[in-house]
């Protein structure tokens, strides 16, 4: 059952609401009490005191700040009964019925309540003003004419503002409906994002780890097996080198199974761990090398930013460059550690170079706020630059 007003408690005060009740008591209830005043004795107080009585009731059961309406069908029908008293009392109400319209609508739960509402008001209004002067010879009196006509209107006009609503709540609800479907694809993509962020991560960790060691295993398991018989123990220390870089890959592997920073790198100084990766390599392919390694005091991120760094440009030198010296160089300036690797190989041309390695150093070191400088042209060597500052956003 659709219920005829809306239920209790729902319905609060609107600023709206409390204009109508000021235009109410100022246009309709208060010339009333004006005119009542020039009324004989016994009607005077009937008069004024009814329209005061109904302005009364309704401010304190409904349009005082606060309130809430507890009872909206006694409110309707209190409206009601007090449009036909004043009817009575001035042989027409058709403006009081007027200034009270808005009311029935505000008070109704729903159209067809509100319609009801206003039509008993309004029929209450003309048999009530009419009733002294006899209803038959005047049914059709200025204040039947004026009452009707404003029924008319303003069910008219509360059917098209109600119409008007609803469409405006169909139009809330699509947008609410688009913007929850915007909200759960943005979602999407920041979790596709984070989850591509998050491979790309571990495969730059595999590169630079996994892969380079590997790398470095097949090469020197190669150099091993050709040179057993004429160099066992130059294949005897291959063969010790292959054993250490498979016990450092196994290290890698559980570091990166458990998500956590690879095992070592963070570990002593810097300059200590850079200086092992380059004996390391000498050691493994016979070139010459040179360092220079300033005591840089870094935080973990940075260490393996610098550690990667060397590793990988070590790795294109064994595969591409067929240099025979390296160079290693780190510097600590007052916002920025610099490490520079030169070799003085074959060179390449950097604008065509496609290789991940190369990418996953400029990505590392932007992820830091750094940068990457690759210098190099065919036939005059390499110059790798990893420029990262010491003191980044967030980190005071």
């Amino acid at each position: 059952m659709t219920p005829w007003l809306r239920p209790a408690g729902q319905l609060r005060v609107w600023s709206l609401h409390r204009w109508y009740v000021l235009g109410w008591l100022l246009l309709g209830l208060l010339p009333l009490v004006l005119a009542g005043r020039d009324d004989p004795a016994p009607a005077r107080w009937a008069a004024m005191g009814l329209p005061v009585a109904v302005g009364a009731y309704y401010l304190l059961t409904l349009a005082l700040p606060g309130r809430a309406v507890s009872r909206p069908r006694t409110v309707v029908w209190v409206l009601i009964a007090g449009l036909g008293g004043m009817a009575y009392l001035r042989e027409g109400g058709a403006s009081v019925y007027v200034a009270t319209l808005p009311h029935f609508w505000y008070l109704a739960g729903a159209p067809g309540p509100a319609v009801s509402a206003s039509g008993i008001a309004a029929a209450v209004t003309v048999l009530g003003g009419d009733a002294p002067q006899g209803l038959s010879p005047h049914v059709f009196t200025g204040n039947a004419v004026a009452t009707l006509a404003a029924f008319a209107v303003s069910v008219a006009a509360g059917l098209a503002a109600v119409r008007l609503i609803e469409q405006n709540d169909e139009r809330v609800r699509q947008l609410n409906a688009e913007l929850e479907g915007a909200r759960l694809r943005l979602v999407e993509a920041y979790q596709q994002q984070g989850a591509t962020e998050e491979r790309e991560r571990l495969a730059r960790e595999i590169h630079d780890t996994l892969a380079q060691g590997f790398a470095s295993i097949v090469a020197l398991a190669e150099a091993a097996r050709s040179g057993i018989a004429d160099e066992p123990a130059r294949s005897a220390q291959q063969l010790r080198s292959i054993e250490r870089t498979a016990r450092e890959n196994l290290a890698e592997a559980r570091a990166l199974v458990r998500a956590a920073p690879t095992g070592g790198d963070g570990q002593g100084p810097v300059t200590a761990t850079l200086l092992r990766v380059l004996e390391r390599f000498a050691e493994d392919t016979g070139l010459a090398t040179d360092a220079e390694l300033a005591e840089v005091e870094c935080d973990q991120q940075t260490r393996i930013a610098l550690l990667r760094c060397t590793q990988e440009s070590l790795a294109n030198v064994r595969k591409h460059a067929a240099a025979s010296a390296v160079g290693l160089v780190l510097t600590a300036y007052g916002d920025r550690v610099e490490l520079e690797i030169t070799d003085d190989g074959r060179g390449f041309a950097v604008g065509t170079s496609q290789g991940f390695g190369l990418d996953g150093m400029r990505r590392r070191m932007a992820e830091l706020g750094g940068e990457l400088k690759v210098t190099s042209s065919v036939g005059d060597g390499t110059r790798v630059l990893a420029v990262i500052p010491t003191a980044r956003k967030g980190e005071q």
